[in-house]
C-alpha cells in the first residue's frame, strides 16, 4: 500500500535552503552547548570527585535503585488506573443520555483544569480533614496522576473515537450491534492507532510529573537524587544530570514501544496486495 505526499518536496532552492537552515540550527546548538561546558569546567562541576560517586555501587543502591523504583511504582499505577479512568469517562462523555455526560464533562474539565501539584498537595494534606486520616504520599502521589492524566486521556480517547468516519458506527448499528459493542468491537479498536502517540506522550508526561510527589516526601528518583546523592557529595549538577538522563532514557524506550505497536498494527490491519 502505498501513500500519496501530503506536500510537494522541495526543488534544488528549497534544498539548499533546509541544508543552510540545518546547519544554522547546528552551529547555534554547537554554540550553547560549548557555552554551557565552559561555564561548568569553572565551577568544577567536571570535577571527578563530583562525578566518580555516581559510578559506585552503594550510591546506586542506596539512591538511585530505589529510587527509580519508587518513580516507576507511581508512574505503571497511575498508567493503569488513569487508562481505566480515561475510558470510563470517555465513554461517559460519549453516552446519549444527558445525565452521564454533562456530569461526566464537568468531572473531565475540573480534574484536567486543576494543577496537578494542588491535587497531590490536597491529597496528601487535605484527607485529614475530610476523612479524618492521613494517607500515604505514594496514595497521594498516585491519586493526583489519575485523575489528571486520566481526564486528559478521556479527551483523547473521545477525539480519537469521534474522528473516525460516521459510516463506521452507523454500519456497525445496521448489522445490529448495541452501542456497546458499536464501542467496543469497531471503534476503539481503530481509533487506537491514530491514539497512541498522544497517549504515550501522555504516560511520558505523567511519568515525569510523578517527580512532583517530592512535595509530600515521596519516596522517588528525584528526591533521591537531589536530596541523596547531592546532599552526600555536594554534587547537584551531576546528579540531576543523571537522573535527566535516566528519565530521558525511560522515555525513549516508551517511544520505541509505541512505534512497534503501531507498526505491529499496520502489519495486521494492512491487506495483503493480491
Amino acid at each position: 500500500m502505498t501513500y500519496a505526499n501530503l506536500y510537494e518536496p522541495p526543488g534544488p532552492r528549497g534544498i539548499r535552503r533546509n541544508r543552510a537552515l540545518a546547519a544554522g540550527v547546528a552551529l547555534v546548538l554547537l554554540a550553547v552547548a560549548y557555552f554551557v561546558f565552559v561555564r561548568f569546567d569553572e565551577k568544577d562541576q567536571w570535577a571527578a570527585d563530583k562525578w566518580t560517586p555516581l559510578l559506585r555501587g552503594d550510591v546506586w543502591a542506596t539512591f538511585i535503585l530505589p529510587g527509580l523504583a519508587g518513580t516507576l511504582t507511581a508512574a505503571v499505577t497511575g498508567v493503569v488506573l488513569a487508562g481505566l479512568f480515561g475510558i470510563v469517562f470517555a465513554t461517559a462523555r460519549m453516552s446519549d443520555h444527558r445525565w452521564i455526560r454533562m456530569p461526566a464533562a464537568a468531572v473531565v474539565e475540573f480534574f484536567r483544569s486543576v494543577p496537578l501539584l494542588l491535587l497531590i498537595f490536597f491529597a496528601f494534606f487535605g484527607s485529614f480533614a475530610l476523612l479524618g486520616t492521613n494517607i500515604s504520599a505514594f496514595s497521594a502521589v498516585v491519586f493526583g496522576l489519575t485523575l489528571y492524566n486520566g481526564s486528559v486521556i478521556a479527551e483523547i480517547i473521545r477525539a480519537g473515537v469521534q474522528s473516525l468516519p460516521r459510516g463506521q458506527r452507523e454500519a456497525a448499528y445496521a448489522m445490529g450491534m448495541r452501542k456497546g459493542q458499536v464501542m467496543r468491537l469497531v471503534l476503539l479498536p481503530q481509533a487506537l492507532k491514530a491514539m497512541m502517540p498522544a497517549l504515550v506522550s501522555q504516560f511520558v508526561v505523567l511519568l515525569k510529573d510523578s517527580a512532583l510527589g517530592l512535595i509530600v516526601g515521596y519516596d522517588e528518583l528525584v528526591d533521591r537524587g537531589l536530596n541523596g546523592i547531592a546532599a552526600n557529595f555536594s554534587n547537584v549538577i551531576p546528579a540531576a544530570i543523571l537522573i535527566a538522563a535516566i528519565f530521558i532514557l525511560i522515555n525513549l524506550s516508551l517511544d520505541r514501544l509505541a512505534h512497534r505497536l503501531s507498526a505491529g498494527r499496520r502489519r495486521v490491519t494492512t491487506p495483503n496486495p493480491a
